[in-house]
């Protein structure tokens, strides 16, 4: 079992390959949890992920046989692109298998390290399977993305930094898709402080470790924006270190990982994925389990797609009431969408989308029925504007 020795080993090998990055207090979000909330940036690593961690220290490892015939890989992105760019740092050729859903920054970006880039199958098993064969038939040394021991070390080493940065943390959140790095993190930390407590997150549609571990059979499948974190089946290794060293596991569902992502994009002005917003989702939805502790959040990656960010942000300011679709009835005479912008404008709304409804209403035909997408400062705003709207004379409601 991977133990603290292995992991300072793997520290100094990464000394100089890997950015230290920063372990700071969010006061906002600590104001916002009533605890001390520190974030863990990964999302700032060249590859933008912890992966290059154990990508690194499984590299540094290989025989001079090995690194002539080169590595192969499969993942949904960030794993990708830590061996790429490794391999590439190294000297070494690298093949990476990717399901074909990956997103297309995390396929570019892998590709720009001078990868190989396969796409094959639907999921990470069927990827795992390709890469394996190939594996064999042109004698690549097989990087796993998680059940690795050199793996796992690796990314042991973010909780090394952590506890050096902050030693009084008491609590730290860590997603877990193989759980290679919940795996790592927990064995150091419960080395160094025996009383800390380590709290896993999984996407509800992704729960392979928490099945394992608490004997359930949740269903699992389906899209989700934590891809990072999609995994069929945990890693034996890992499931090992997560059952000796984990406290619990939690599970989030997609709109509390889409609130954290714009949380942290609001609030810290940085960027992260699905799974790297999970553990600040899993503090959001549950925040009595943190009251006045100092909590680690792990930010694990921030390779996100620009048109699924987009989607997001937009998503997240409907939640925030930041974004209002308003629907309002008037006369169909020249001047009353005037009157209505006019009322909306006074009341300090932007809108941004007007449309005109005739054909599909219950409304008398000499009726219009319109529909404002407005820009508000929140909740209270959008009701602002509601009042103003029926005191012209107008029915208004919000869809």
């Amino acid at each position: 079992m991977i133990g603290l020795k292995d992991i300072r080993e793997a520290a100094a090998r990464l000394h100089g390959q890997v950015l230290v990055t920063p372990c700071v207090e969010s006061r906002t979000l600590s104001q916002i949890a009533d605890c001390q909330v520190f974030l863990k940036f990964e999302n700032l690593q060249f590859t933008a992920s912890f992966k290059e961690r154990g990508a690194c220290n499984k590299l540094a490892q290989l025989s001079q046989e090995e690194r002539r015939y080169g590595v192969v890989a499969m993942s949904a992105g960030n794993h990708a692109q830590g061996v790429a760019y490794h391999a590439q740092r190294l000297g070494m050729r690298a093949v990476i298998v990717m399901p074909r859903f990956t997103p297309v920054v995390k396929v570019e970006r892998t590709r720009g390290f001078g990868a190989e880039v396969v796409l094959h199958g639907d999921t990470l098993e069927e990827a795992r399977g390709h890469a394996l064969e190939l594996a064999q038939a042109r004698q690549l040394t097989f990087v796993h993305p998680y059940d690795d021991a050199a793996i796992i070390a690796g990314q042991g080493t973010v909780a090394l930094e952590m506890l050096e940065a902050v030693p009084q943390l008491d609590t730290l959140v860590v997603a877990i898709g193989g759980g290679g790095l919940i795996g790592g993190i927990a064995a150091a930390a419960k080395s160094l402080k025996p009383g800390i407590r380590v709290i896993g997150v999984q996407t509800l549609r992704f729960p392979n470790m928490y099945n394992a571990l608490k004997h359930d059979a949740l269903p699992q499948g389906g899209p989700t924006i934590a891809e990072g974190i999609a995994v069929g089946r945990p890693g034996q290794l890992t499931q090992q270190l997560v059952e000796k060293y984990v406290d619990d596991i939690v599970l989030v569902d997609e709109g509390d990982i889409e609130q954290g992502i714009v949380m942290l994009l609001d609030i810290e002005k940085t960027l992260v994925e699905g799974a790297g917003a999970a553990p600040l989702a899993a503090m959001n939805k549950e925040p009595e389990r943190y009251r006045g502790r100092k909590v680690g959040l792990v930010l694990g990656g921030g390779n996100i797609d620009p048109m699924l960010l987009a989607a997001i942000i937009q998503r997240g300011m409907v939640r925030a009431g930041r974004l209002a679709r308003l629907k309002v009835c008037a006369r169909d005479v020249p001047g009353s969408l005037a009157k209505i912008t006019t009322v909306v404008s006074e009341a300090g709304g932007n809108i941004d989308e007007v449309h005109h409804q005739r054909a599909f209403t219950l409304l008398a035909a000499q009726n219009v029925e319109i529909e404002l997408v407005v820009q508000t400062r929140g909740r209270a705003h959008v009701e602002g504007l509601l009042e103003a709207l029926r005191a012209a004379g107008f029915q208004a409601e919000e869809e």
